[in-house]
């Protein structure tokens, strides 16, 4: 293969991952070195399991393609092994599981990320982490729109028994 051949690849690949970097909802960076296959086996399974891509990417391809998509920040964390992580769909799935994972798998290191195109620091990647799921989030909601309900309901039966002993 030709050194243009090279360079043209090269180039296609940063423009792939760059689009990618543009339509994630959320992009979490990892160095995931000293995993275990069985590890890695695991993880990745898990992070396809909720529908979020993830990949080792040389870190040059990965600085153009953040520079790319507008991430220019997001550079700086591309520094020794990285592995990345897009969910185009969940914001809160690829922090969850690579945190969750993280504190079993003592070789895996949150190095930081993006939510929603902004990029954000490992400490923002954690707080994220901690967030309730999207079914969770709507299960509150949920619950909180019920209560008012219940509560008249309560206060009609209320008056209907009131009546019901006067008579």
């Amino acid at each position: 293969m030709s050194s243009e051949a090279i360079i043209a690849k090269k180039a296609e690949l940063v423009d792939v991952v760059a689009e990618k970097m543009k339509a994630a909802a959320s992009i979490v960076v990892v160095d995931s070195r000293g995993l275990t296959v069985e590890q890695d086996t695991v993880l990745r399974r898990e992070l396809r399991g909720s529908e979020v891509e993830f990949k080792v990417i040389k870190n040059s391809i990965l600085r153009r393609a953040a520079e790319k998509a507008g991430l220019e920040d997001l550079a700086s964390v591309f520094v020794g092994p990285s592995a990345v992580a897009f969910s185009n769909e969940d914001v809160i799935a690829p922090a969850k599981i690579l945190n969750d994972f993280a504190k079993d798998a003592d070789a895996l290191e949150i190095k930081g990320g993006a939510i929603e195109g902004a990029v954000a620091s490992k400490e923002e990647i954690v707080a994220l982490a901690s967030l309730p799921s999207r079914e969770g989030l709507l299960s509150m909601l949920l619950s909180v729109l019920q209560a008012p309900v219940r509560n008249v309901a309560l206060a009609v039966k209320a008056v209907a028994d009131n009546k019901e002993d006067a008579a």
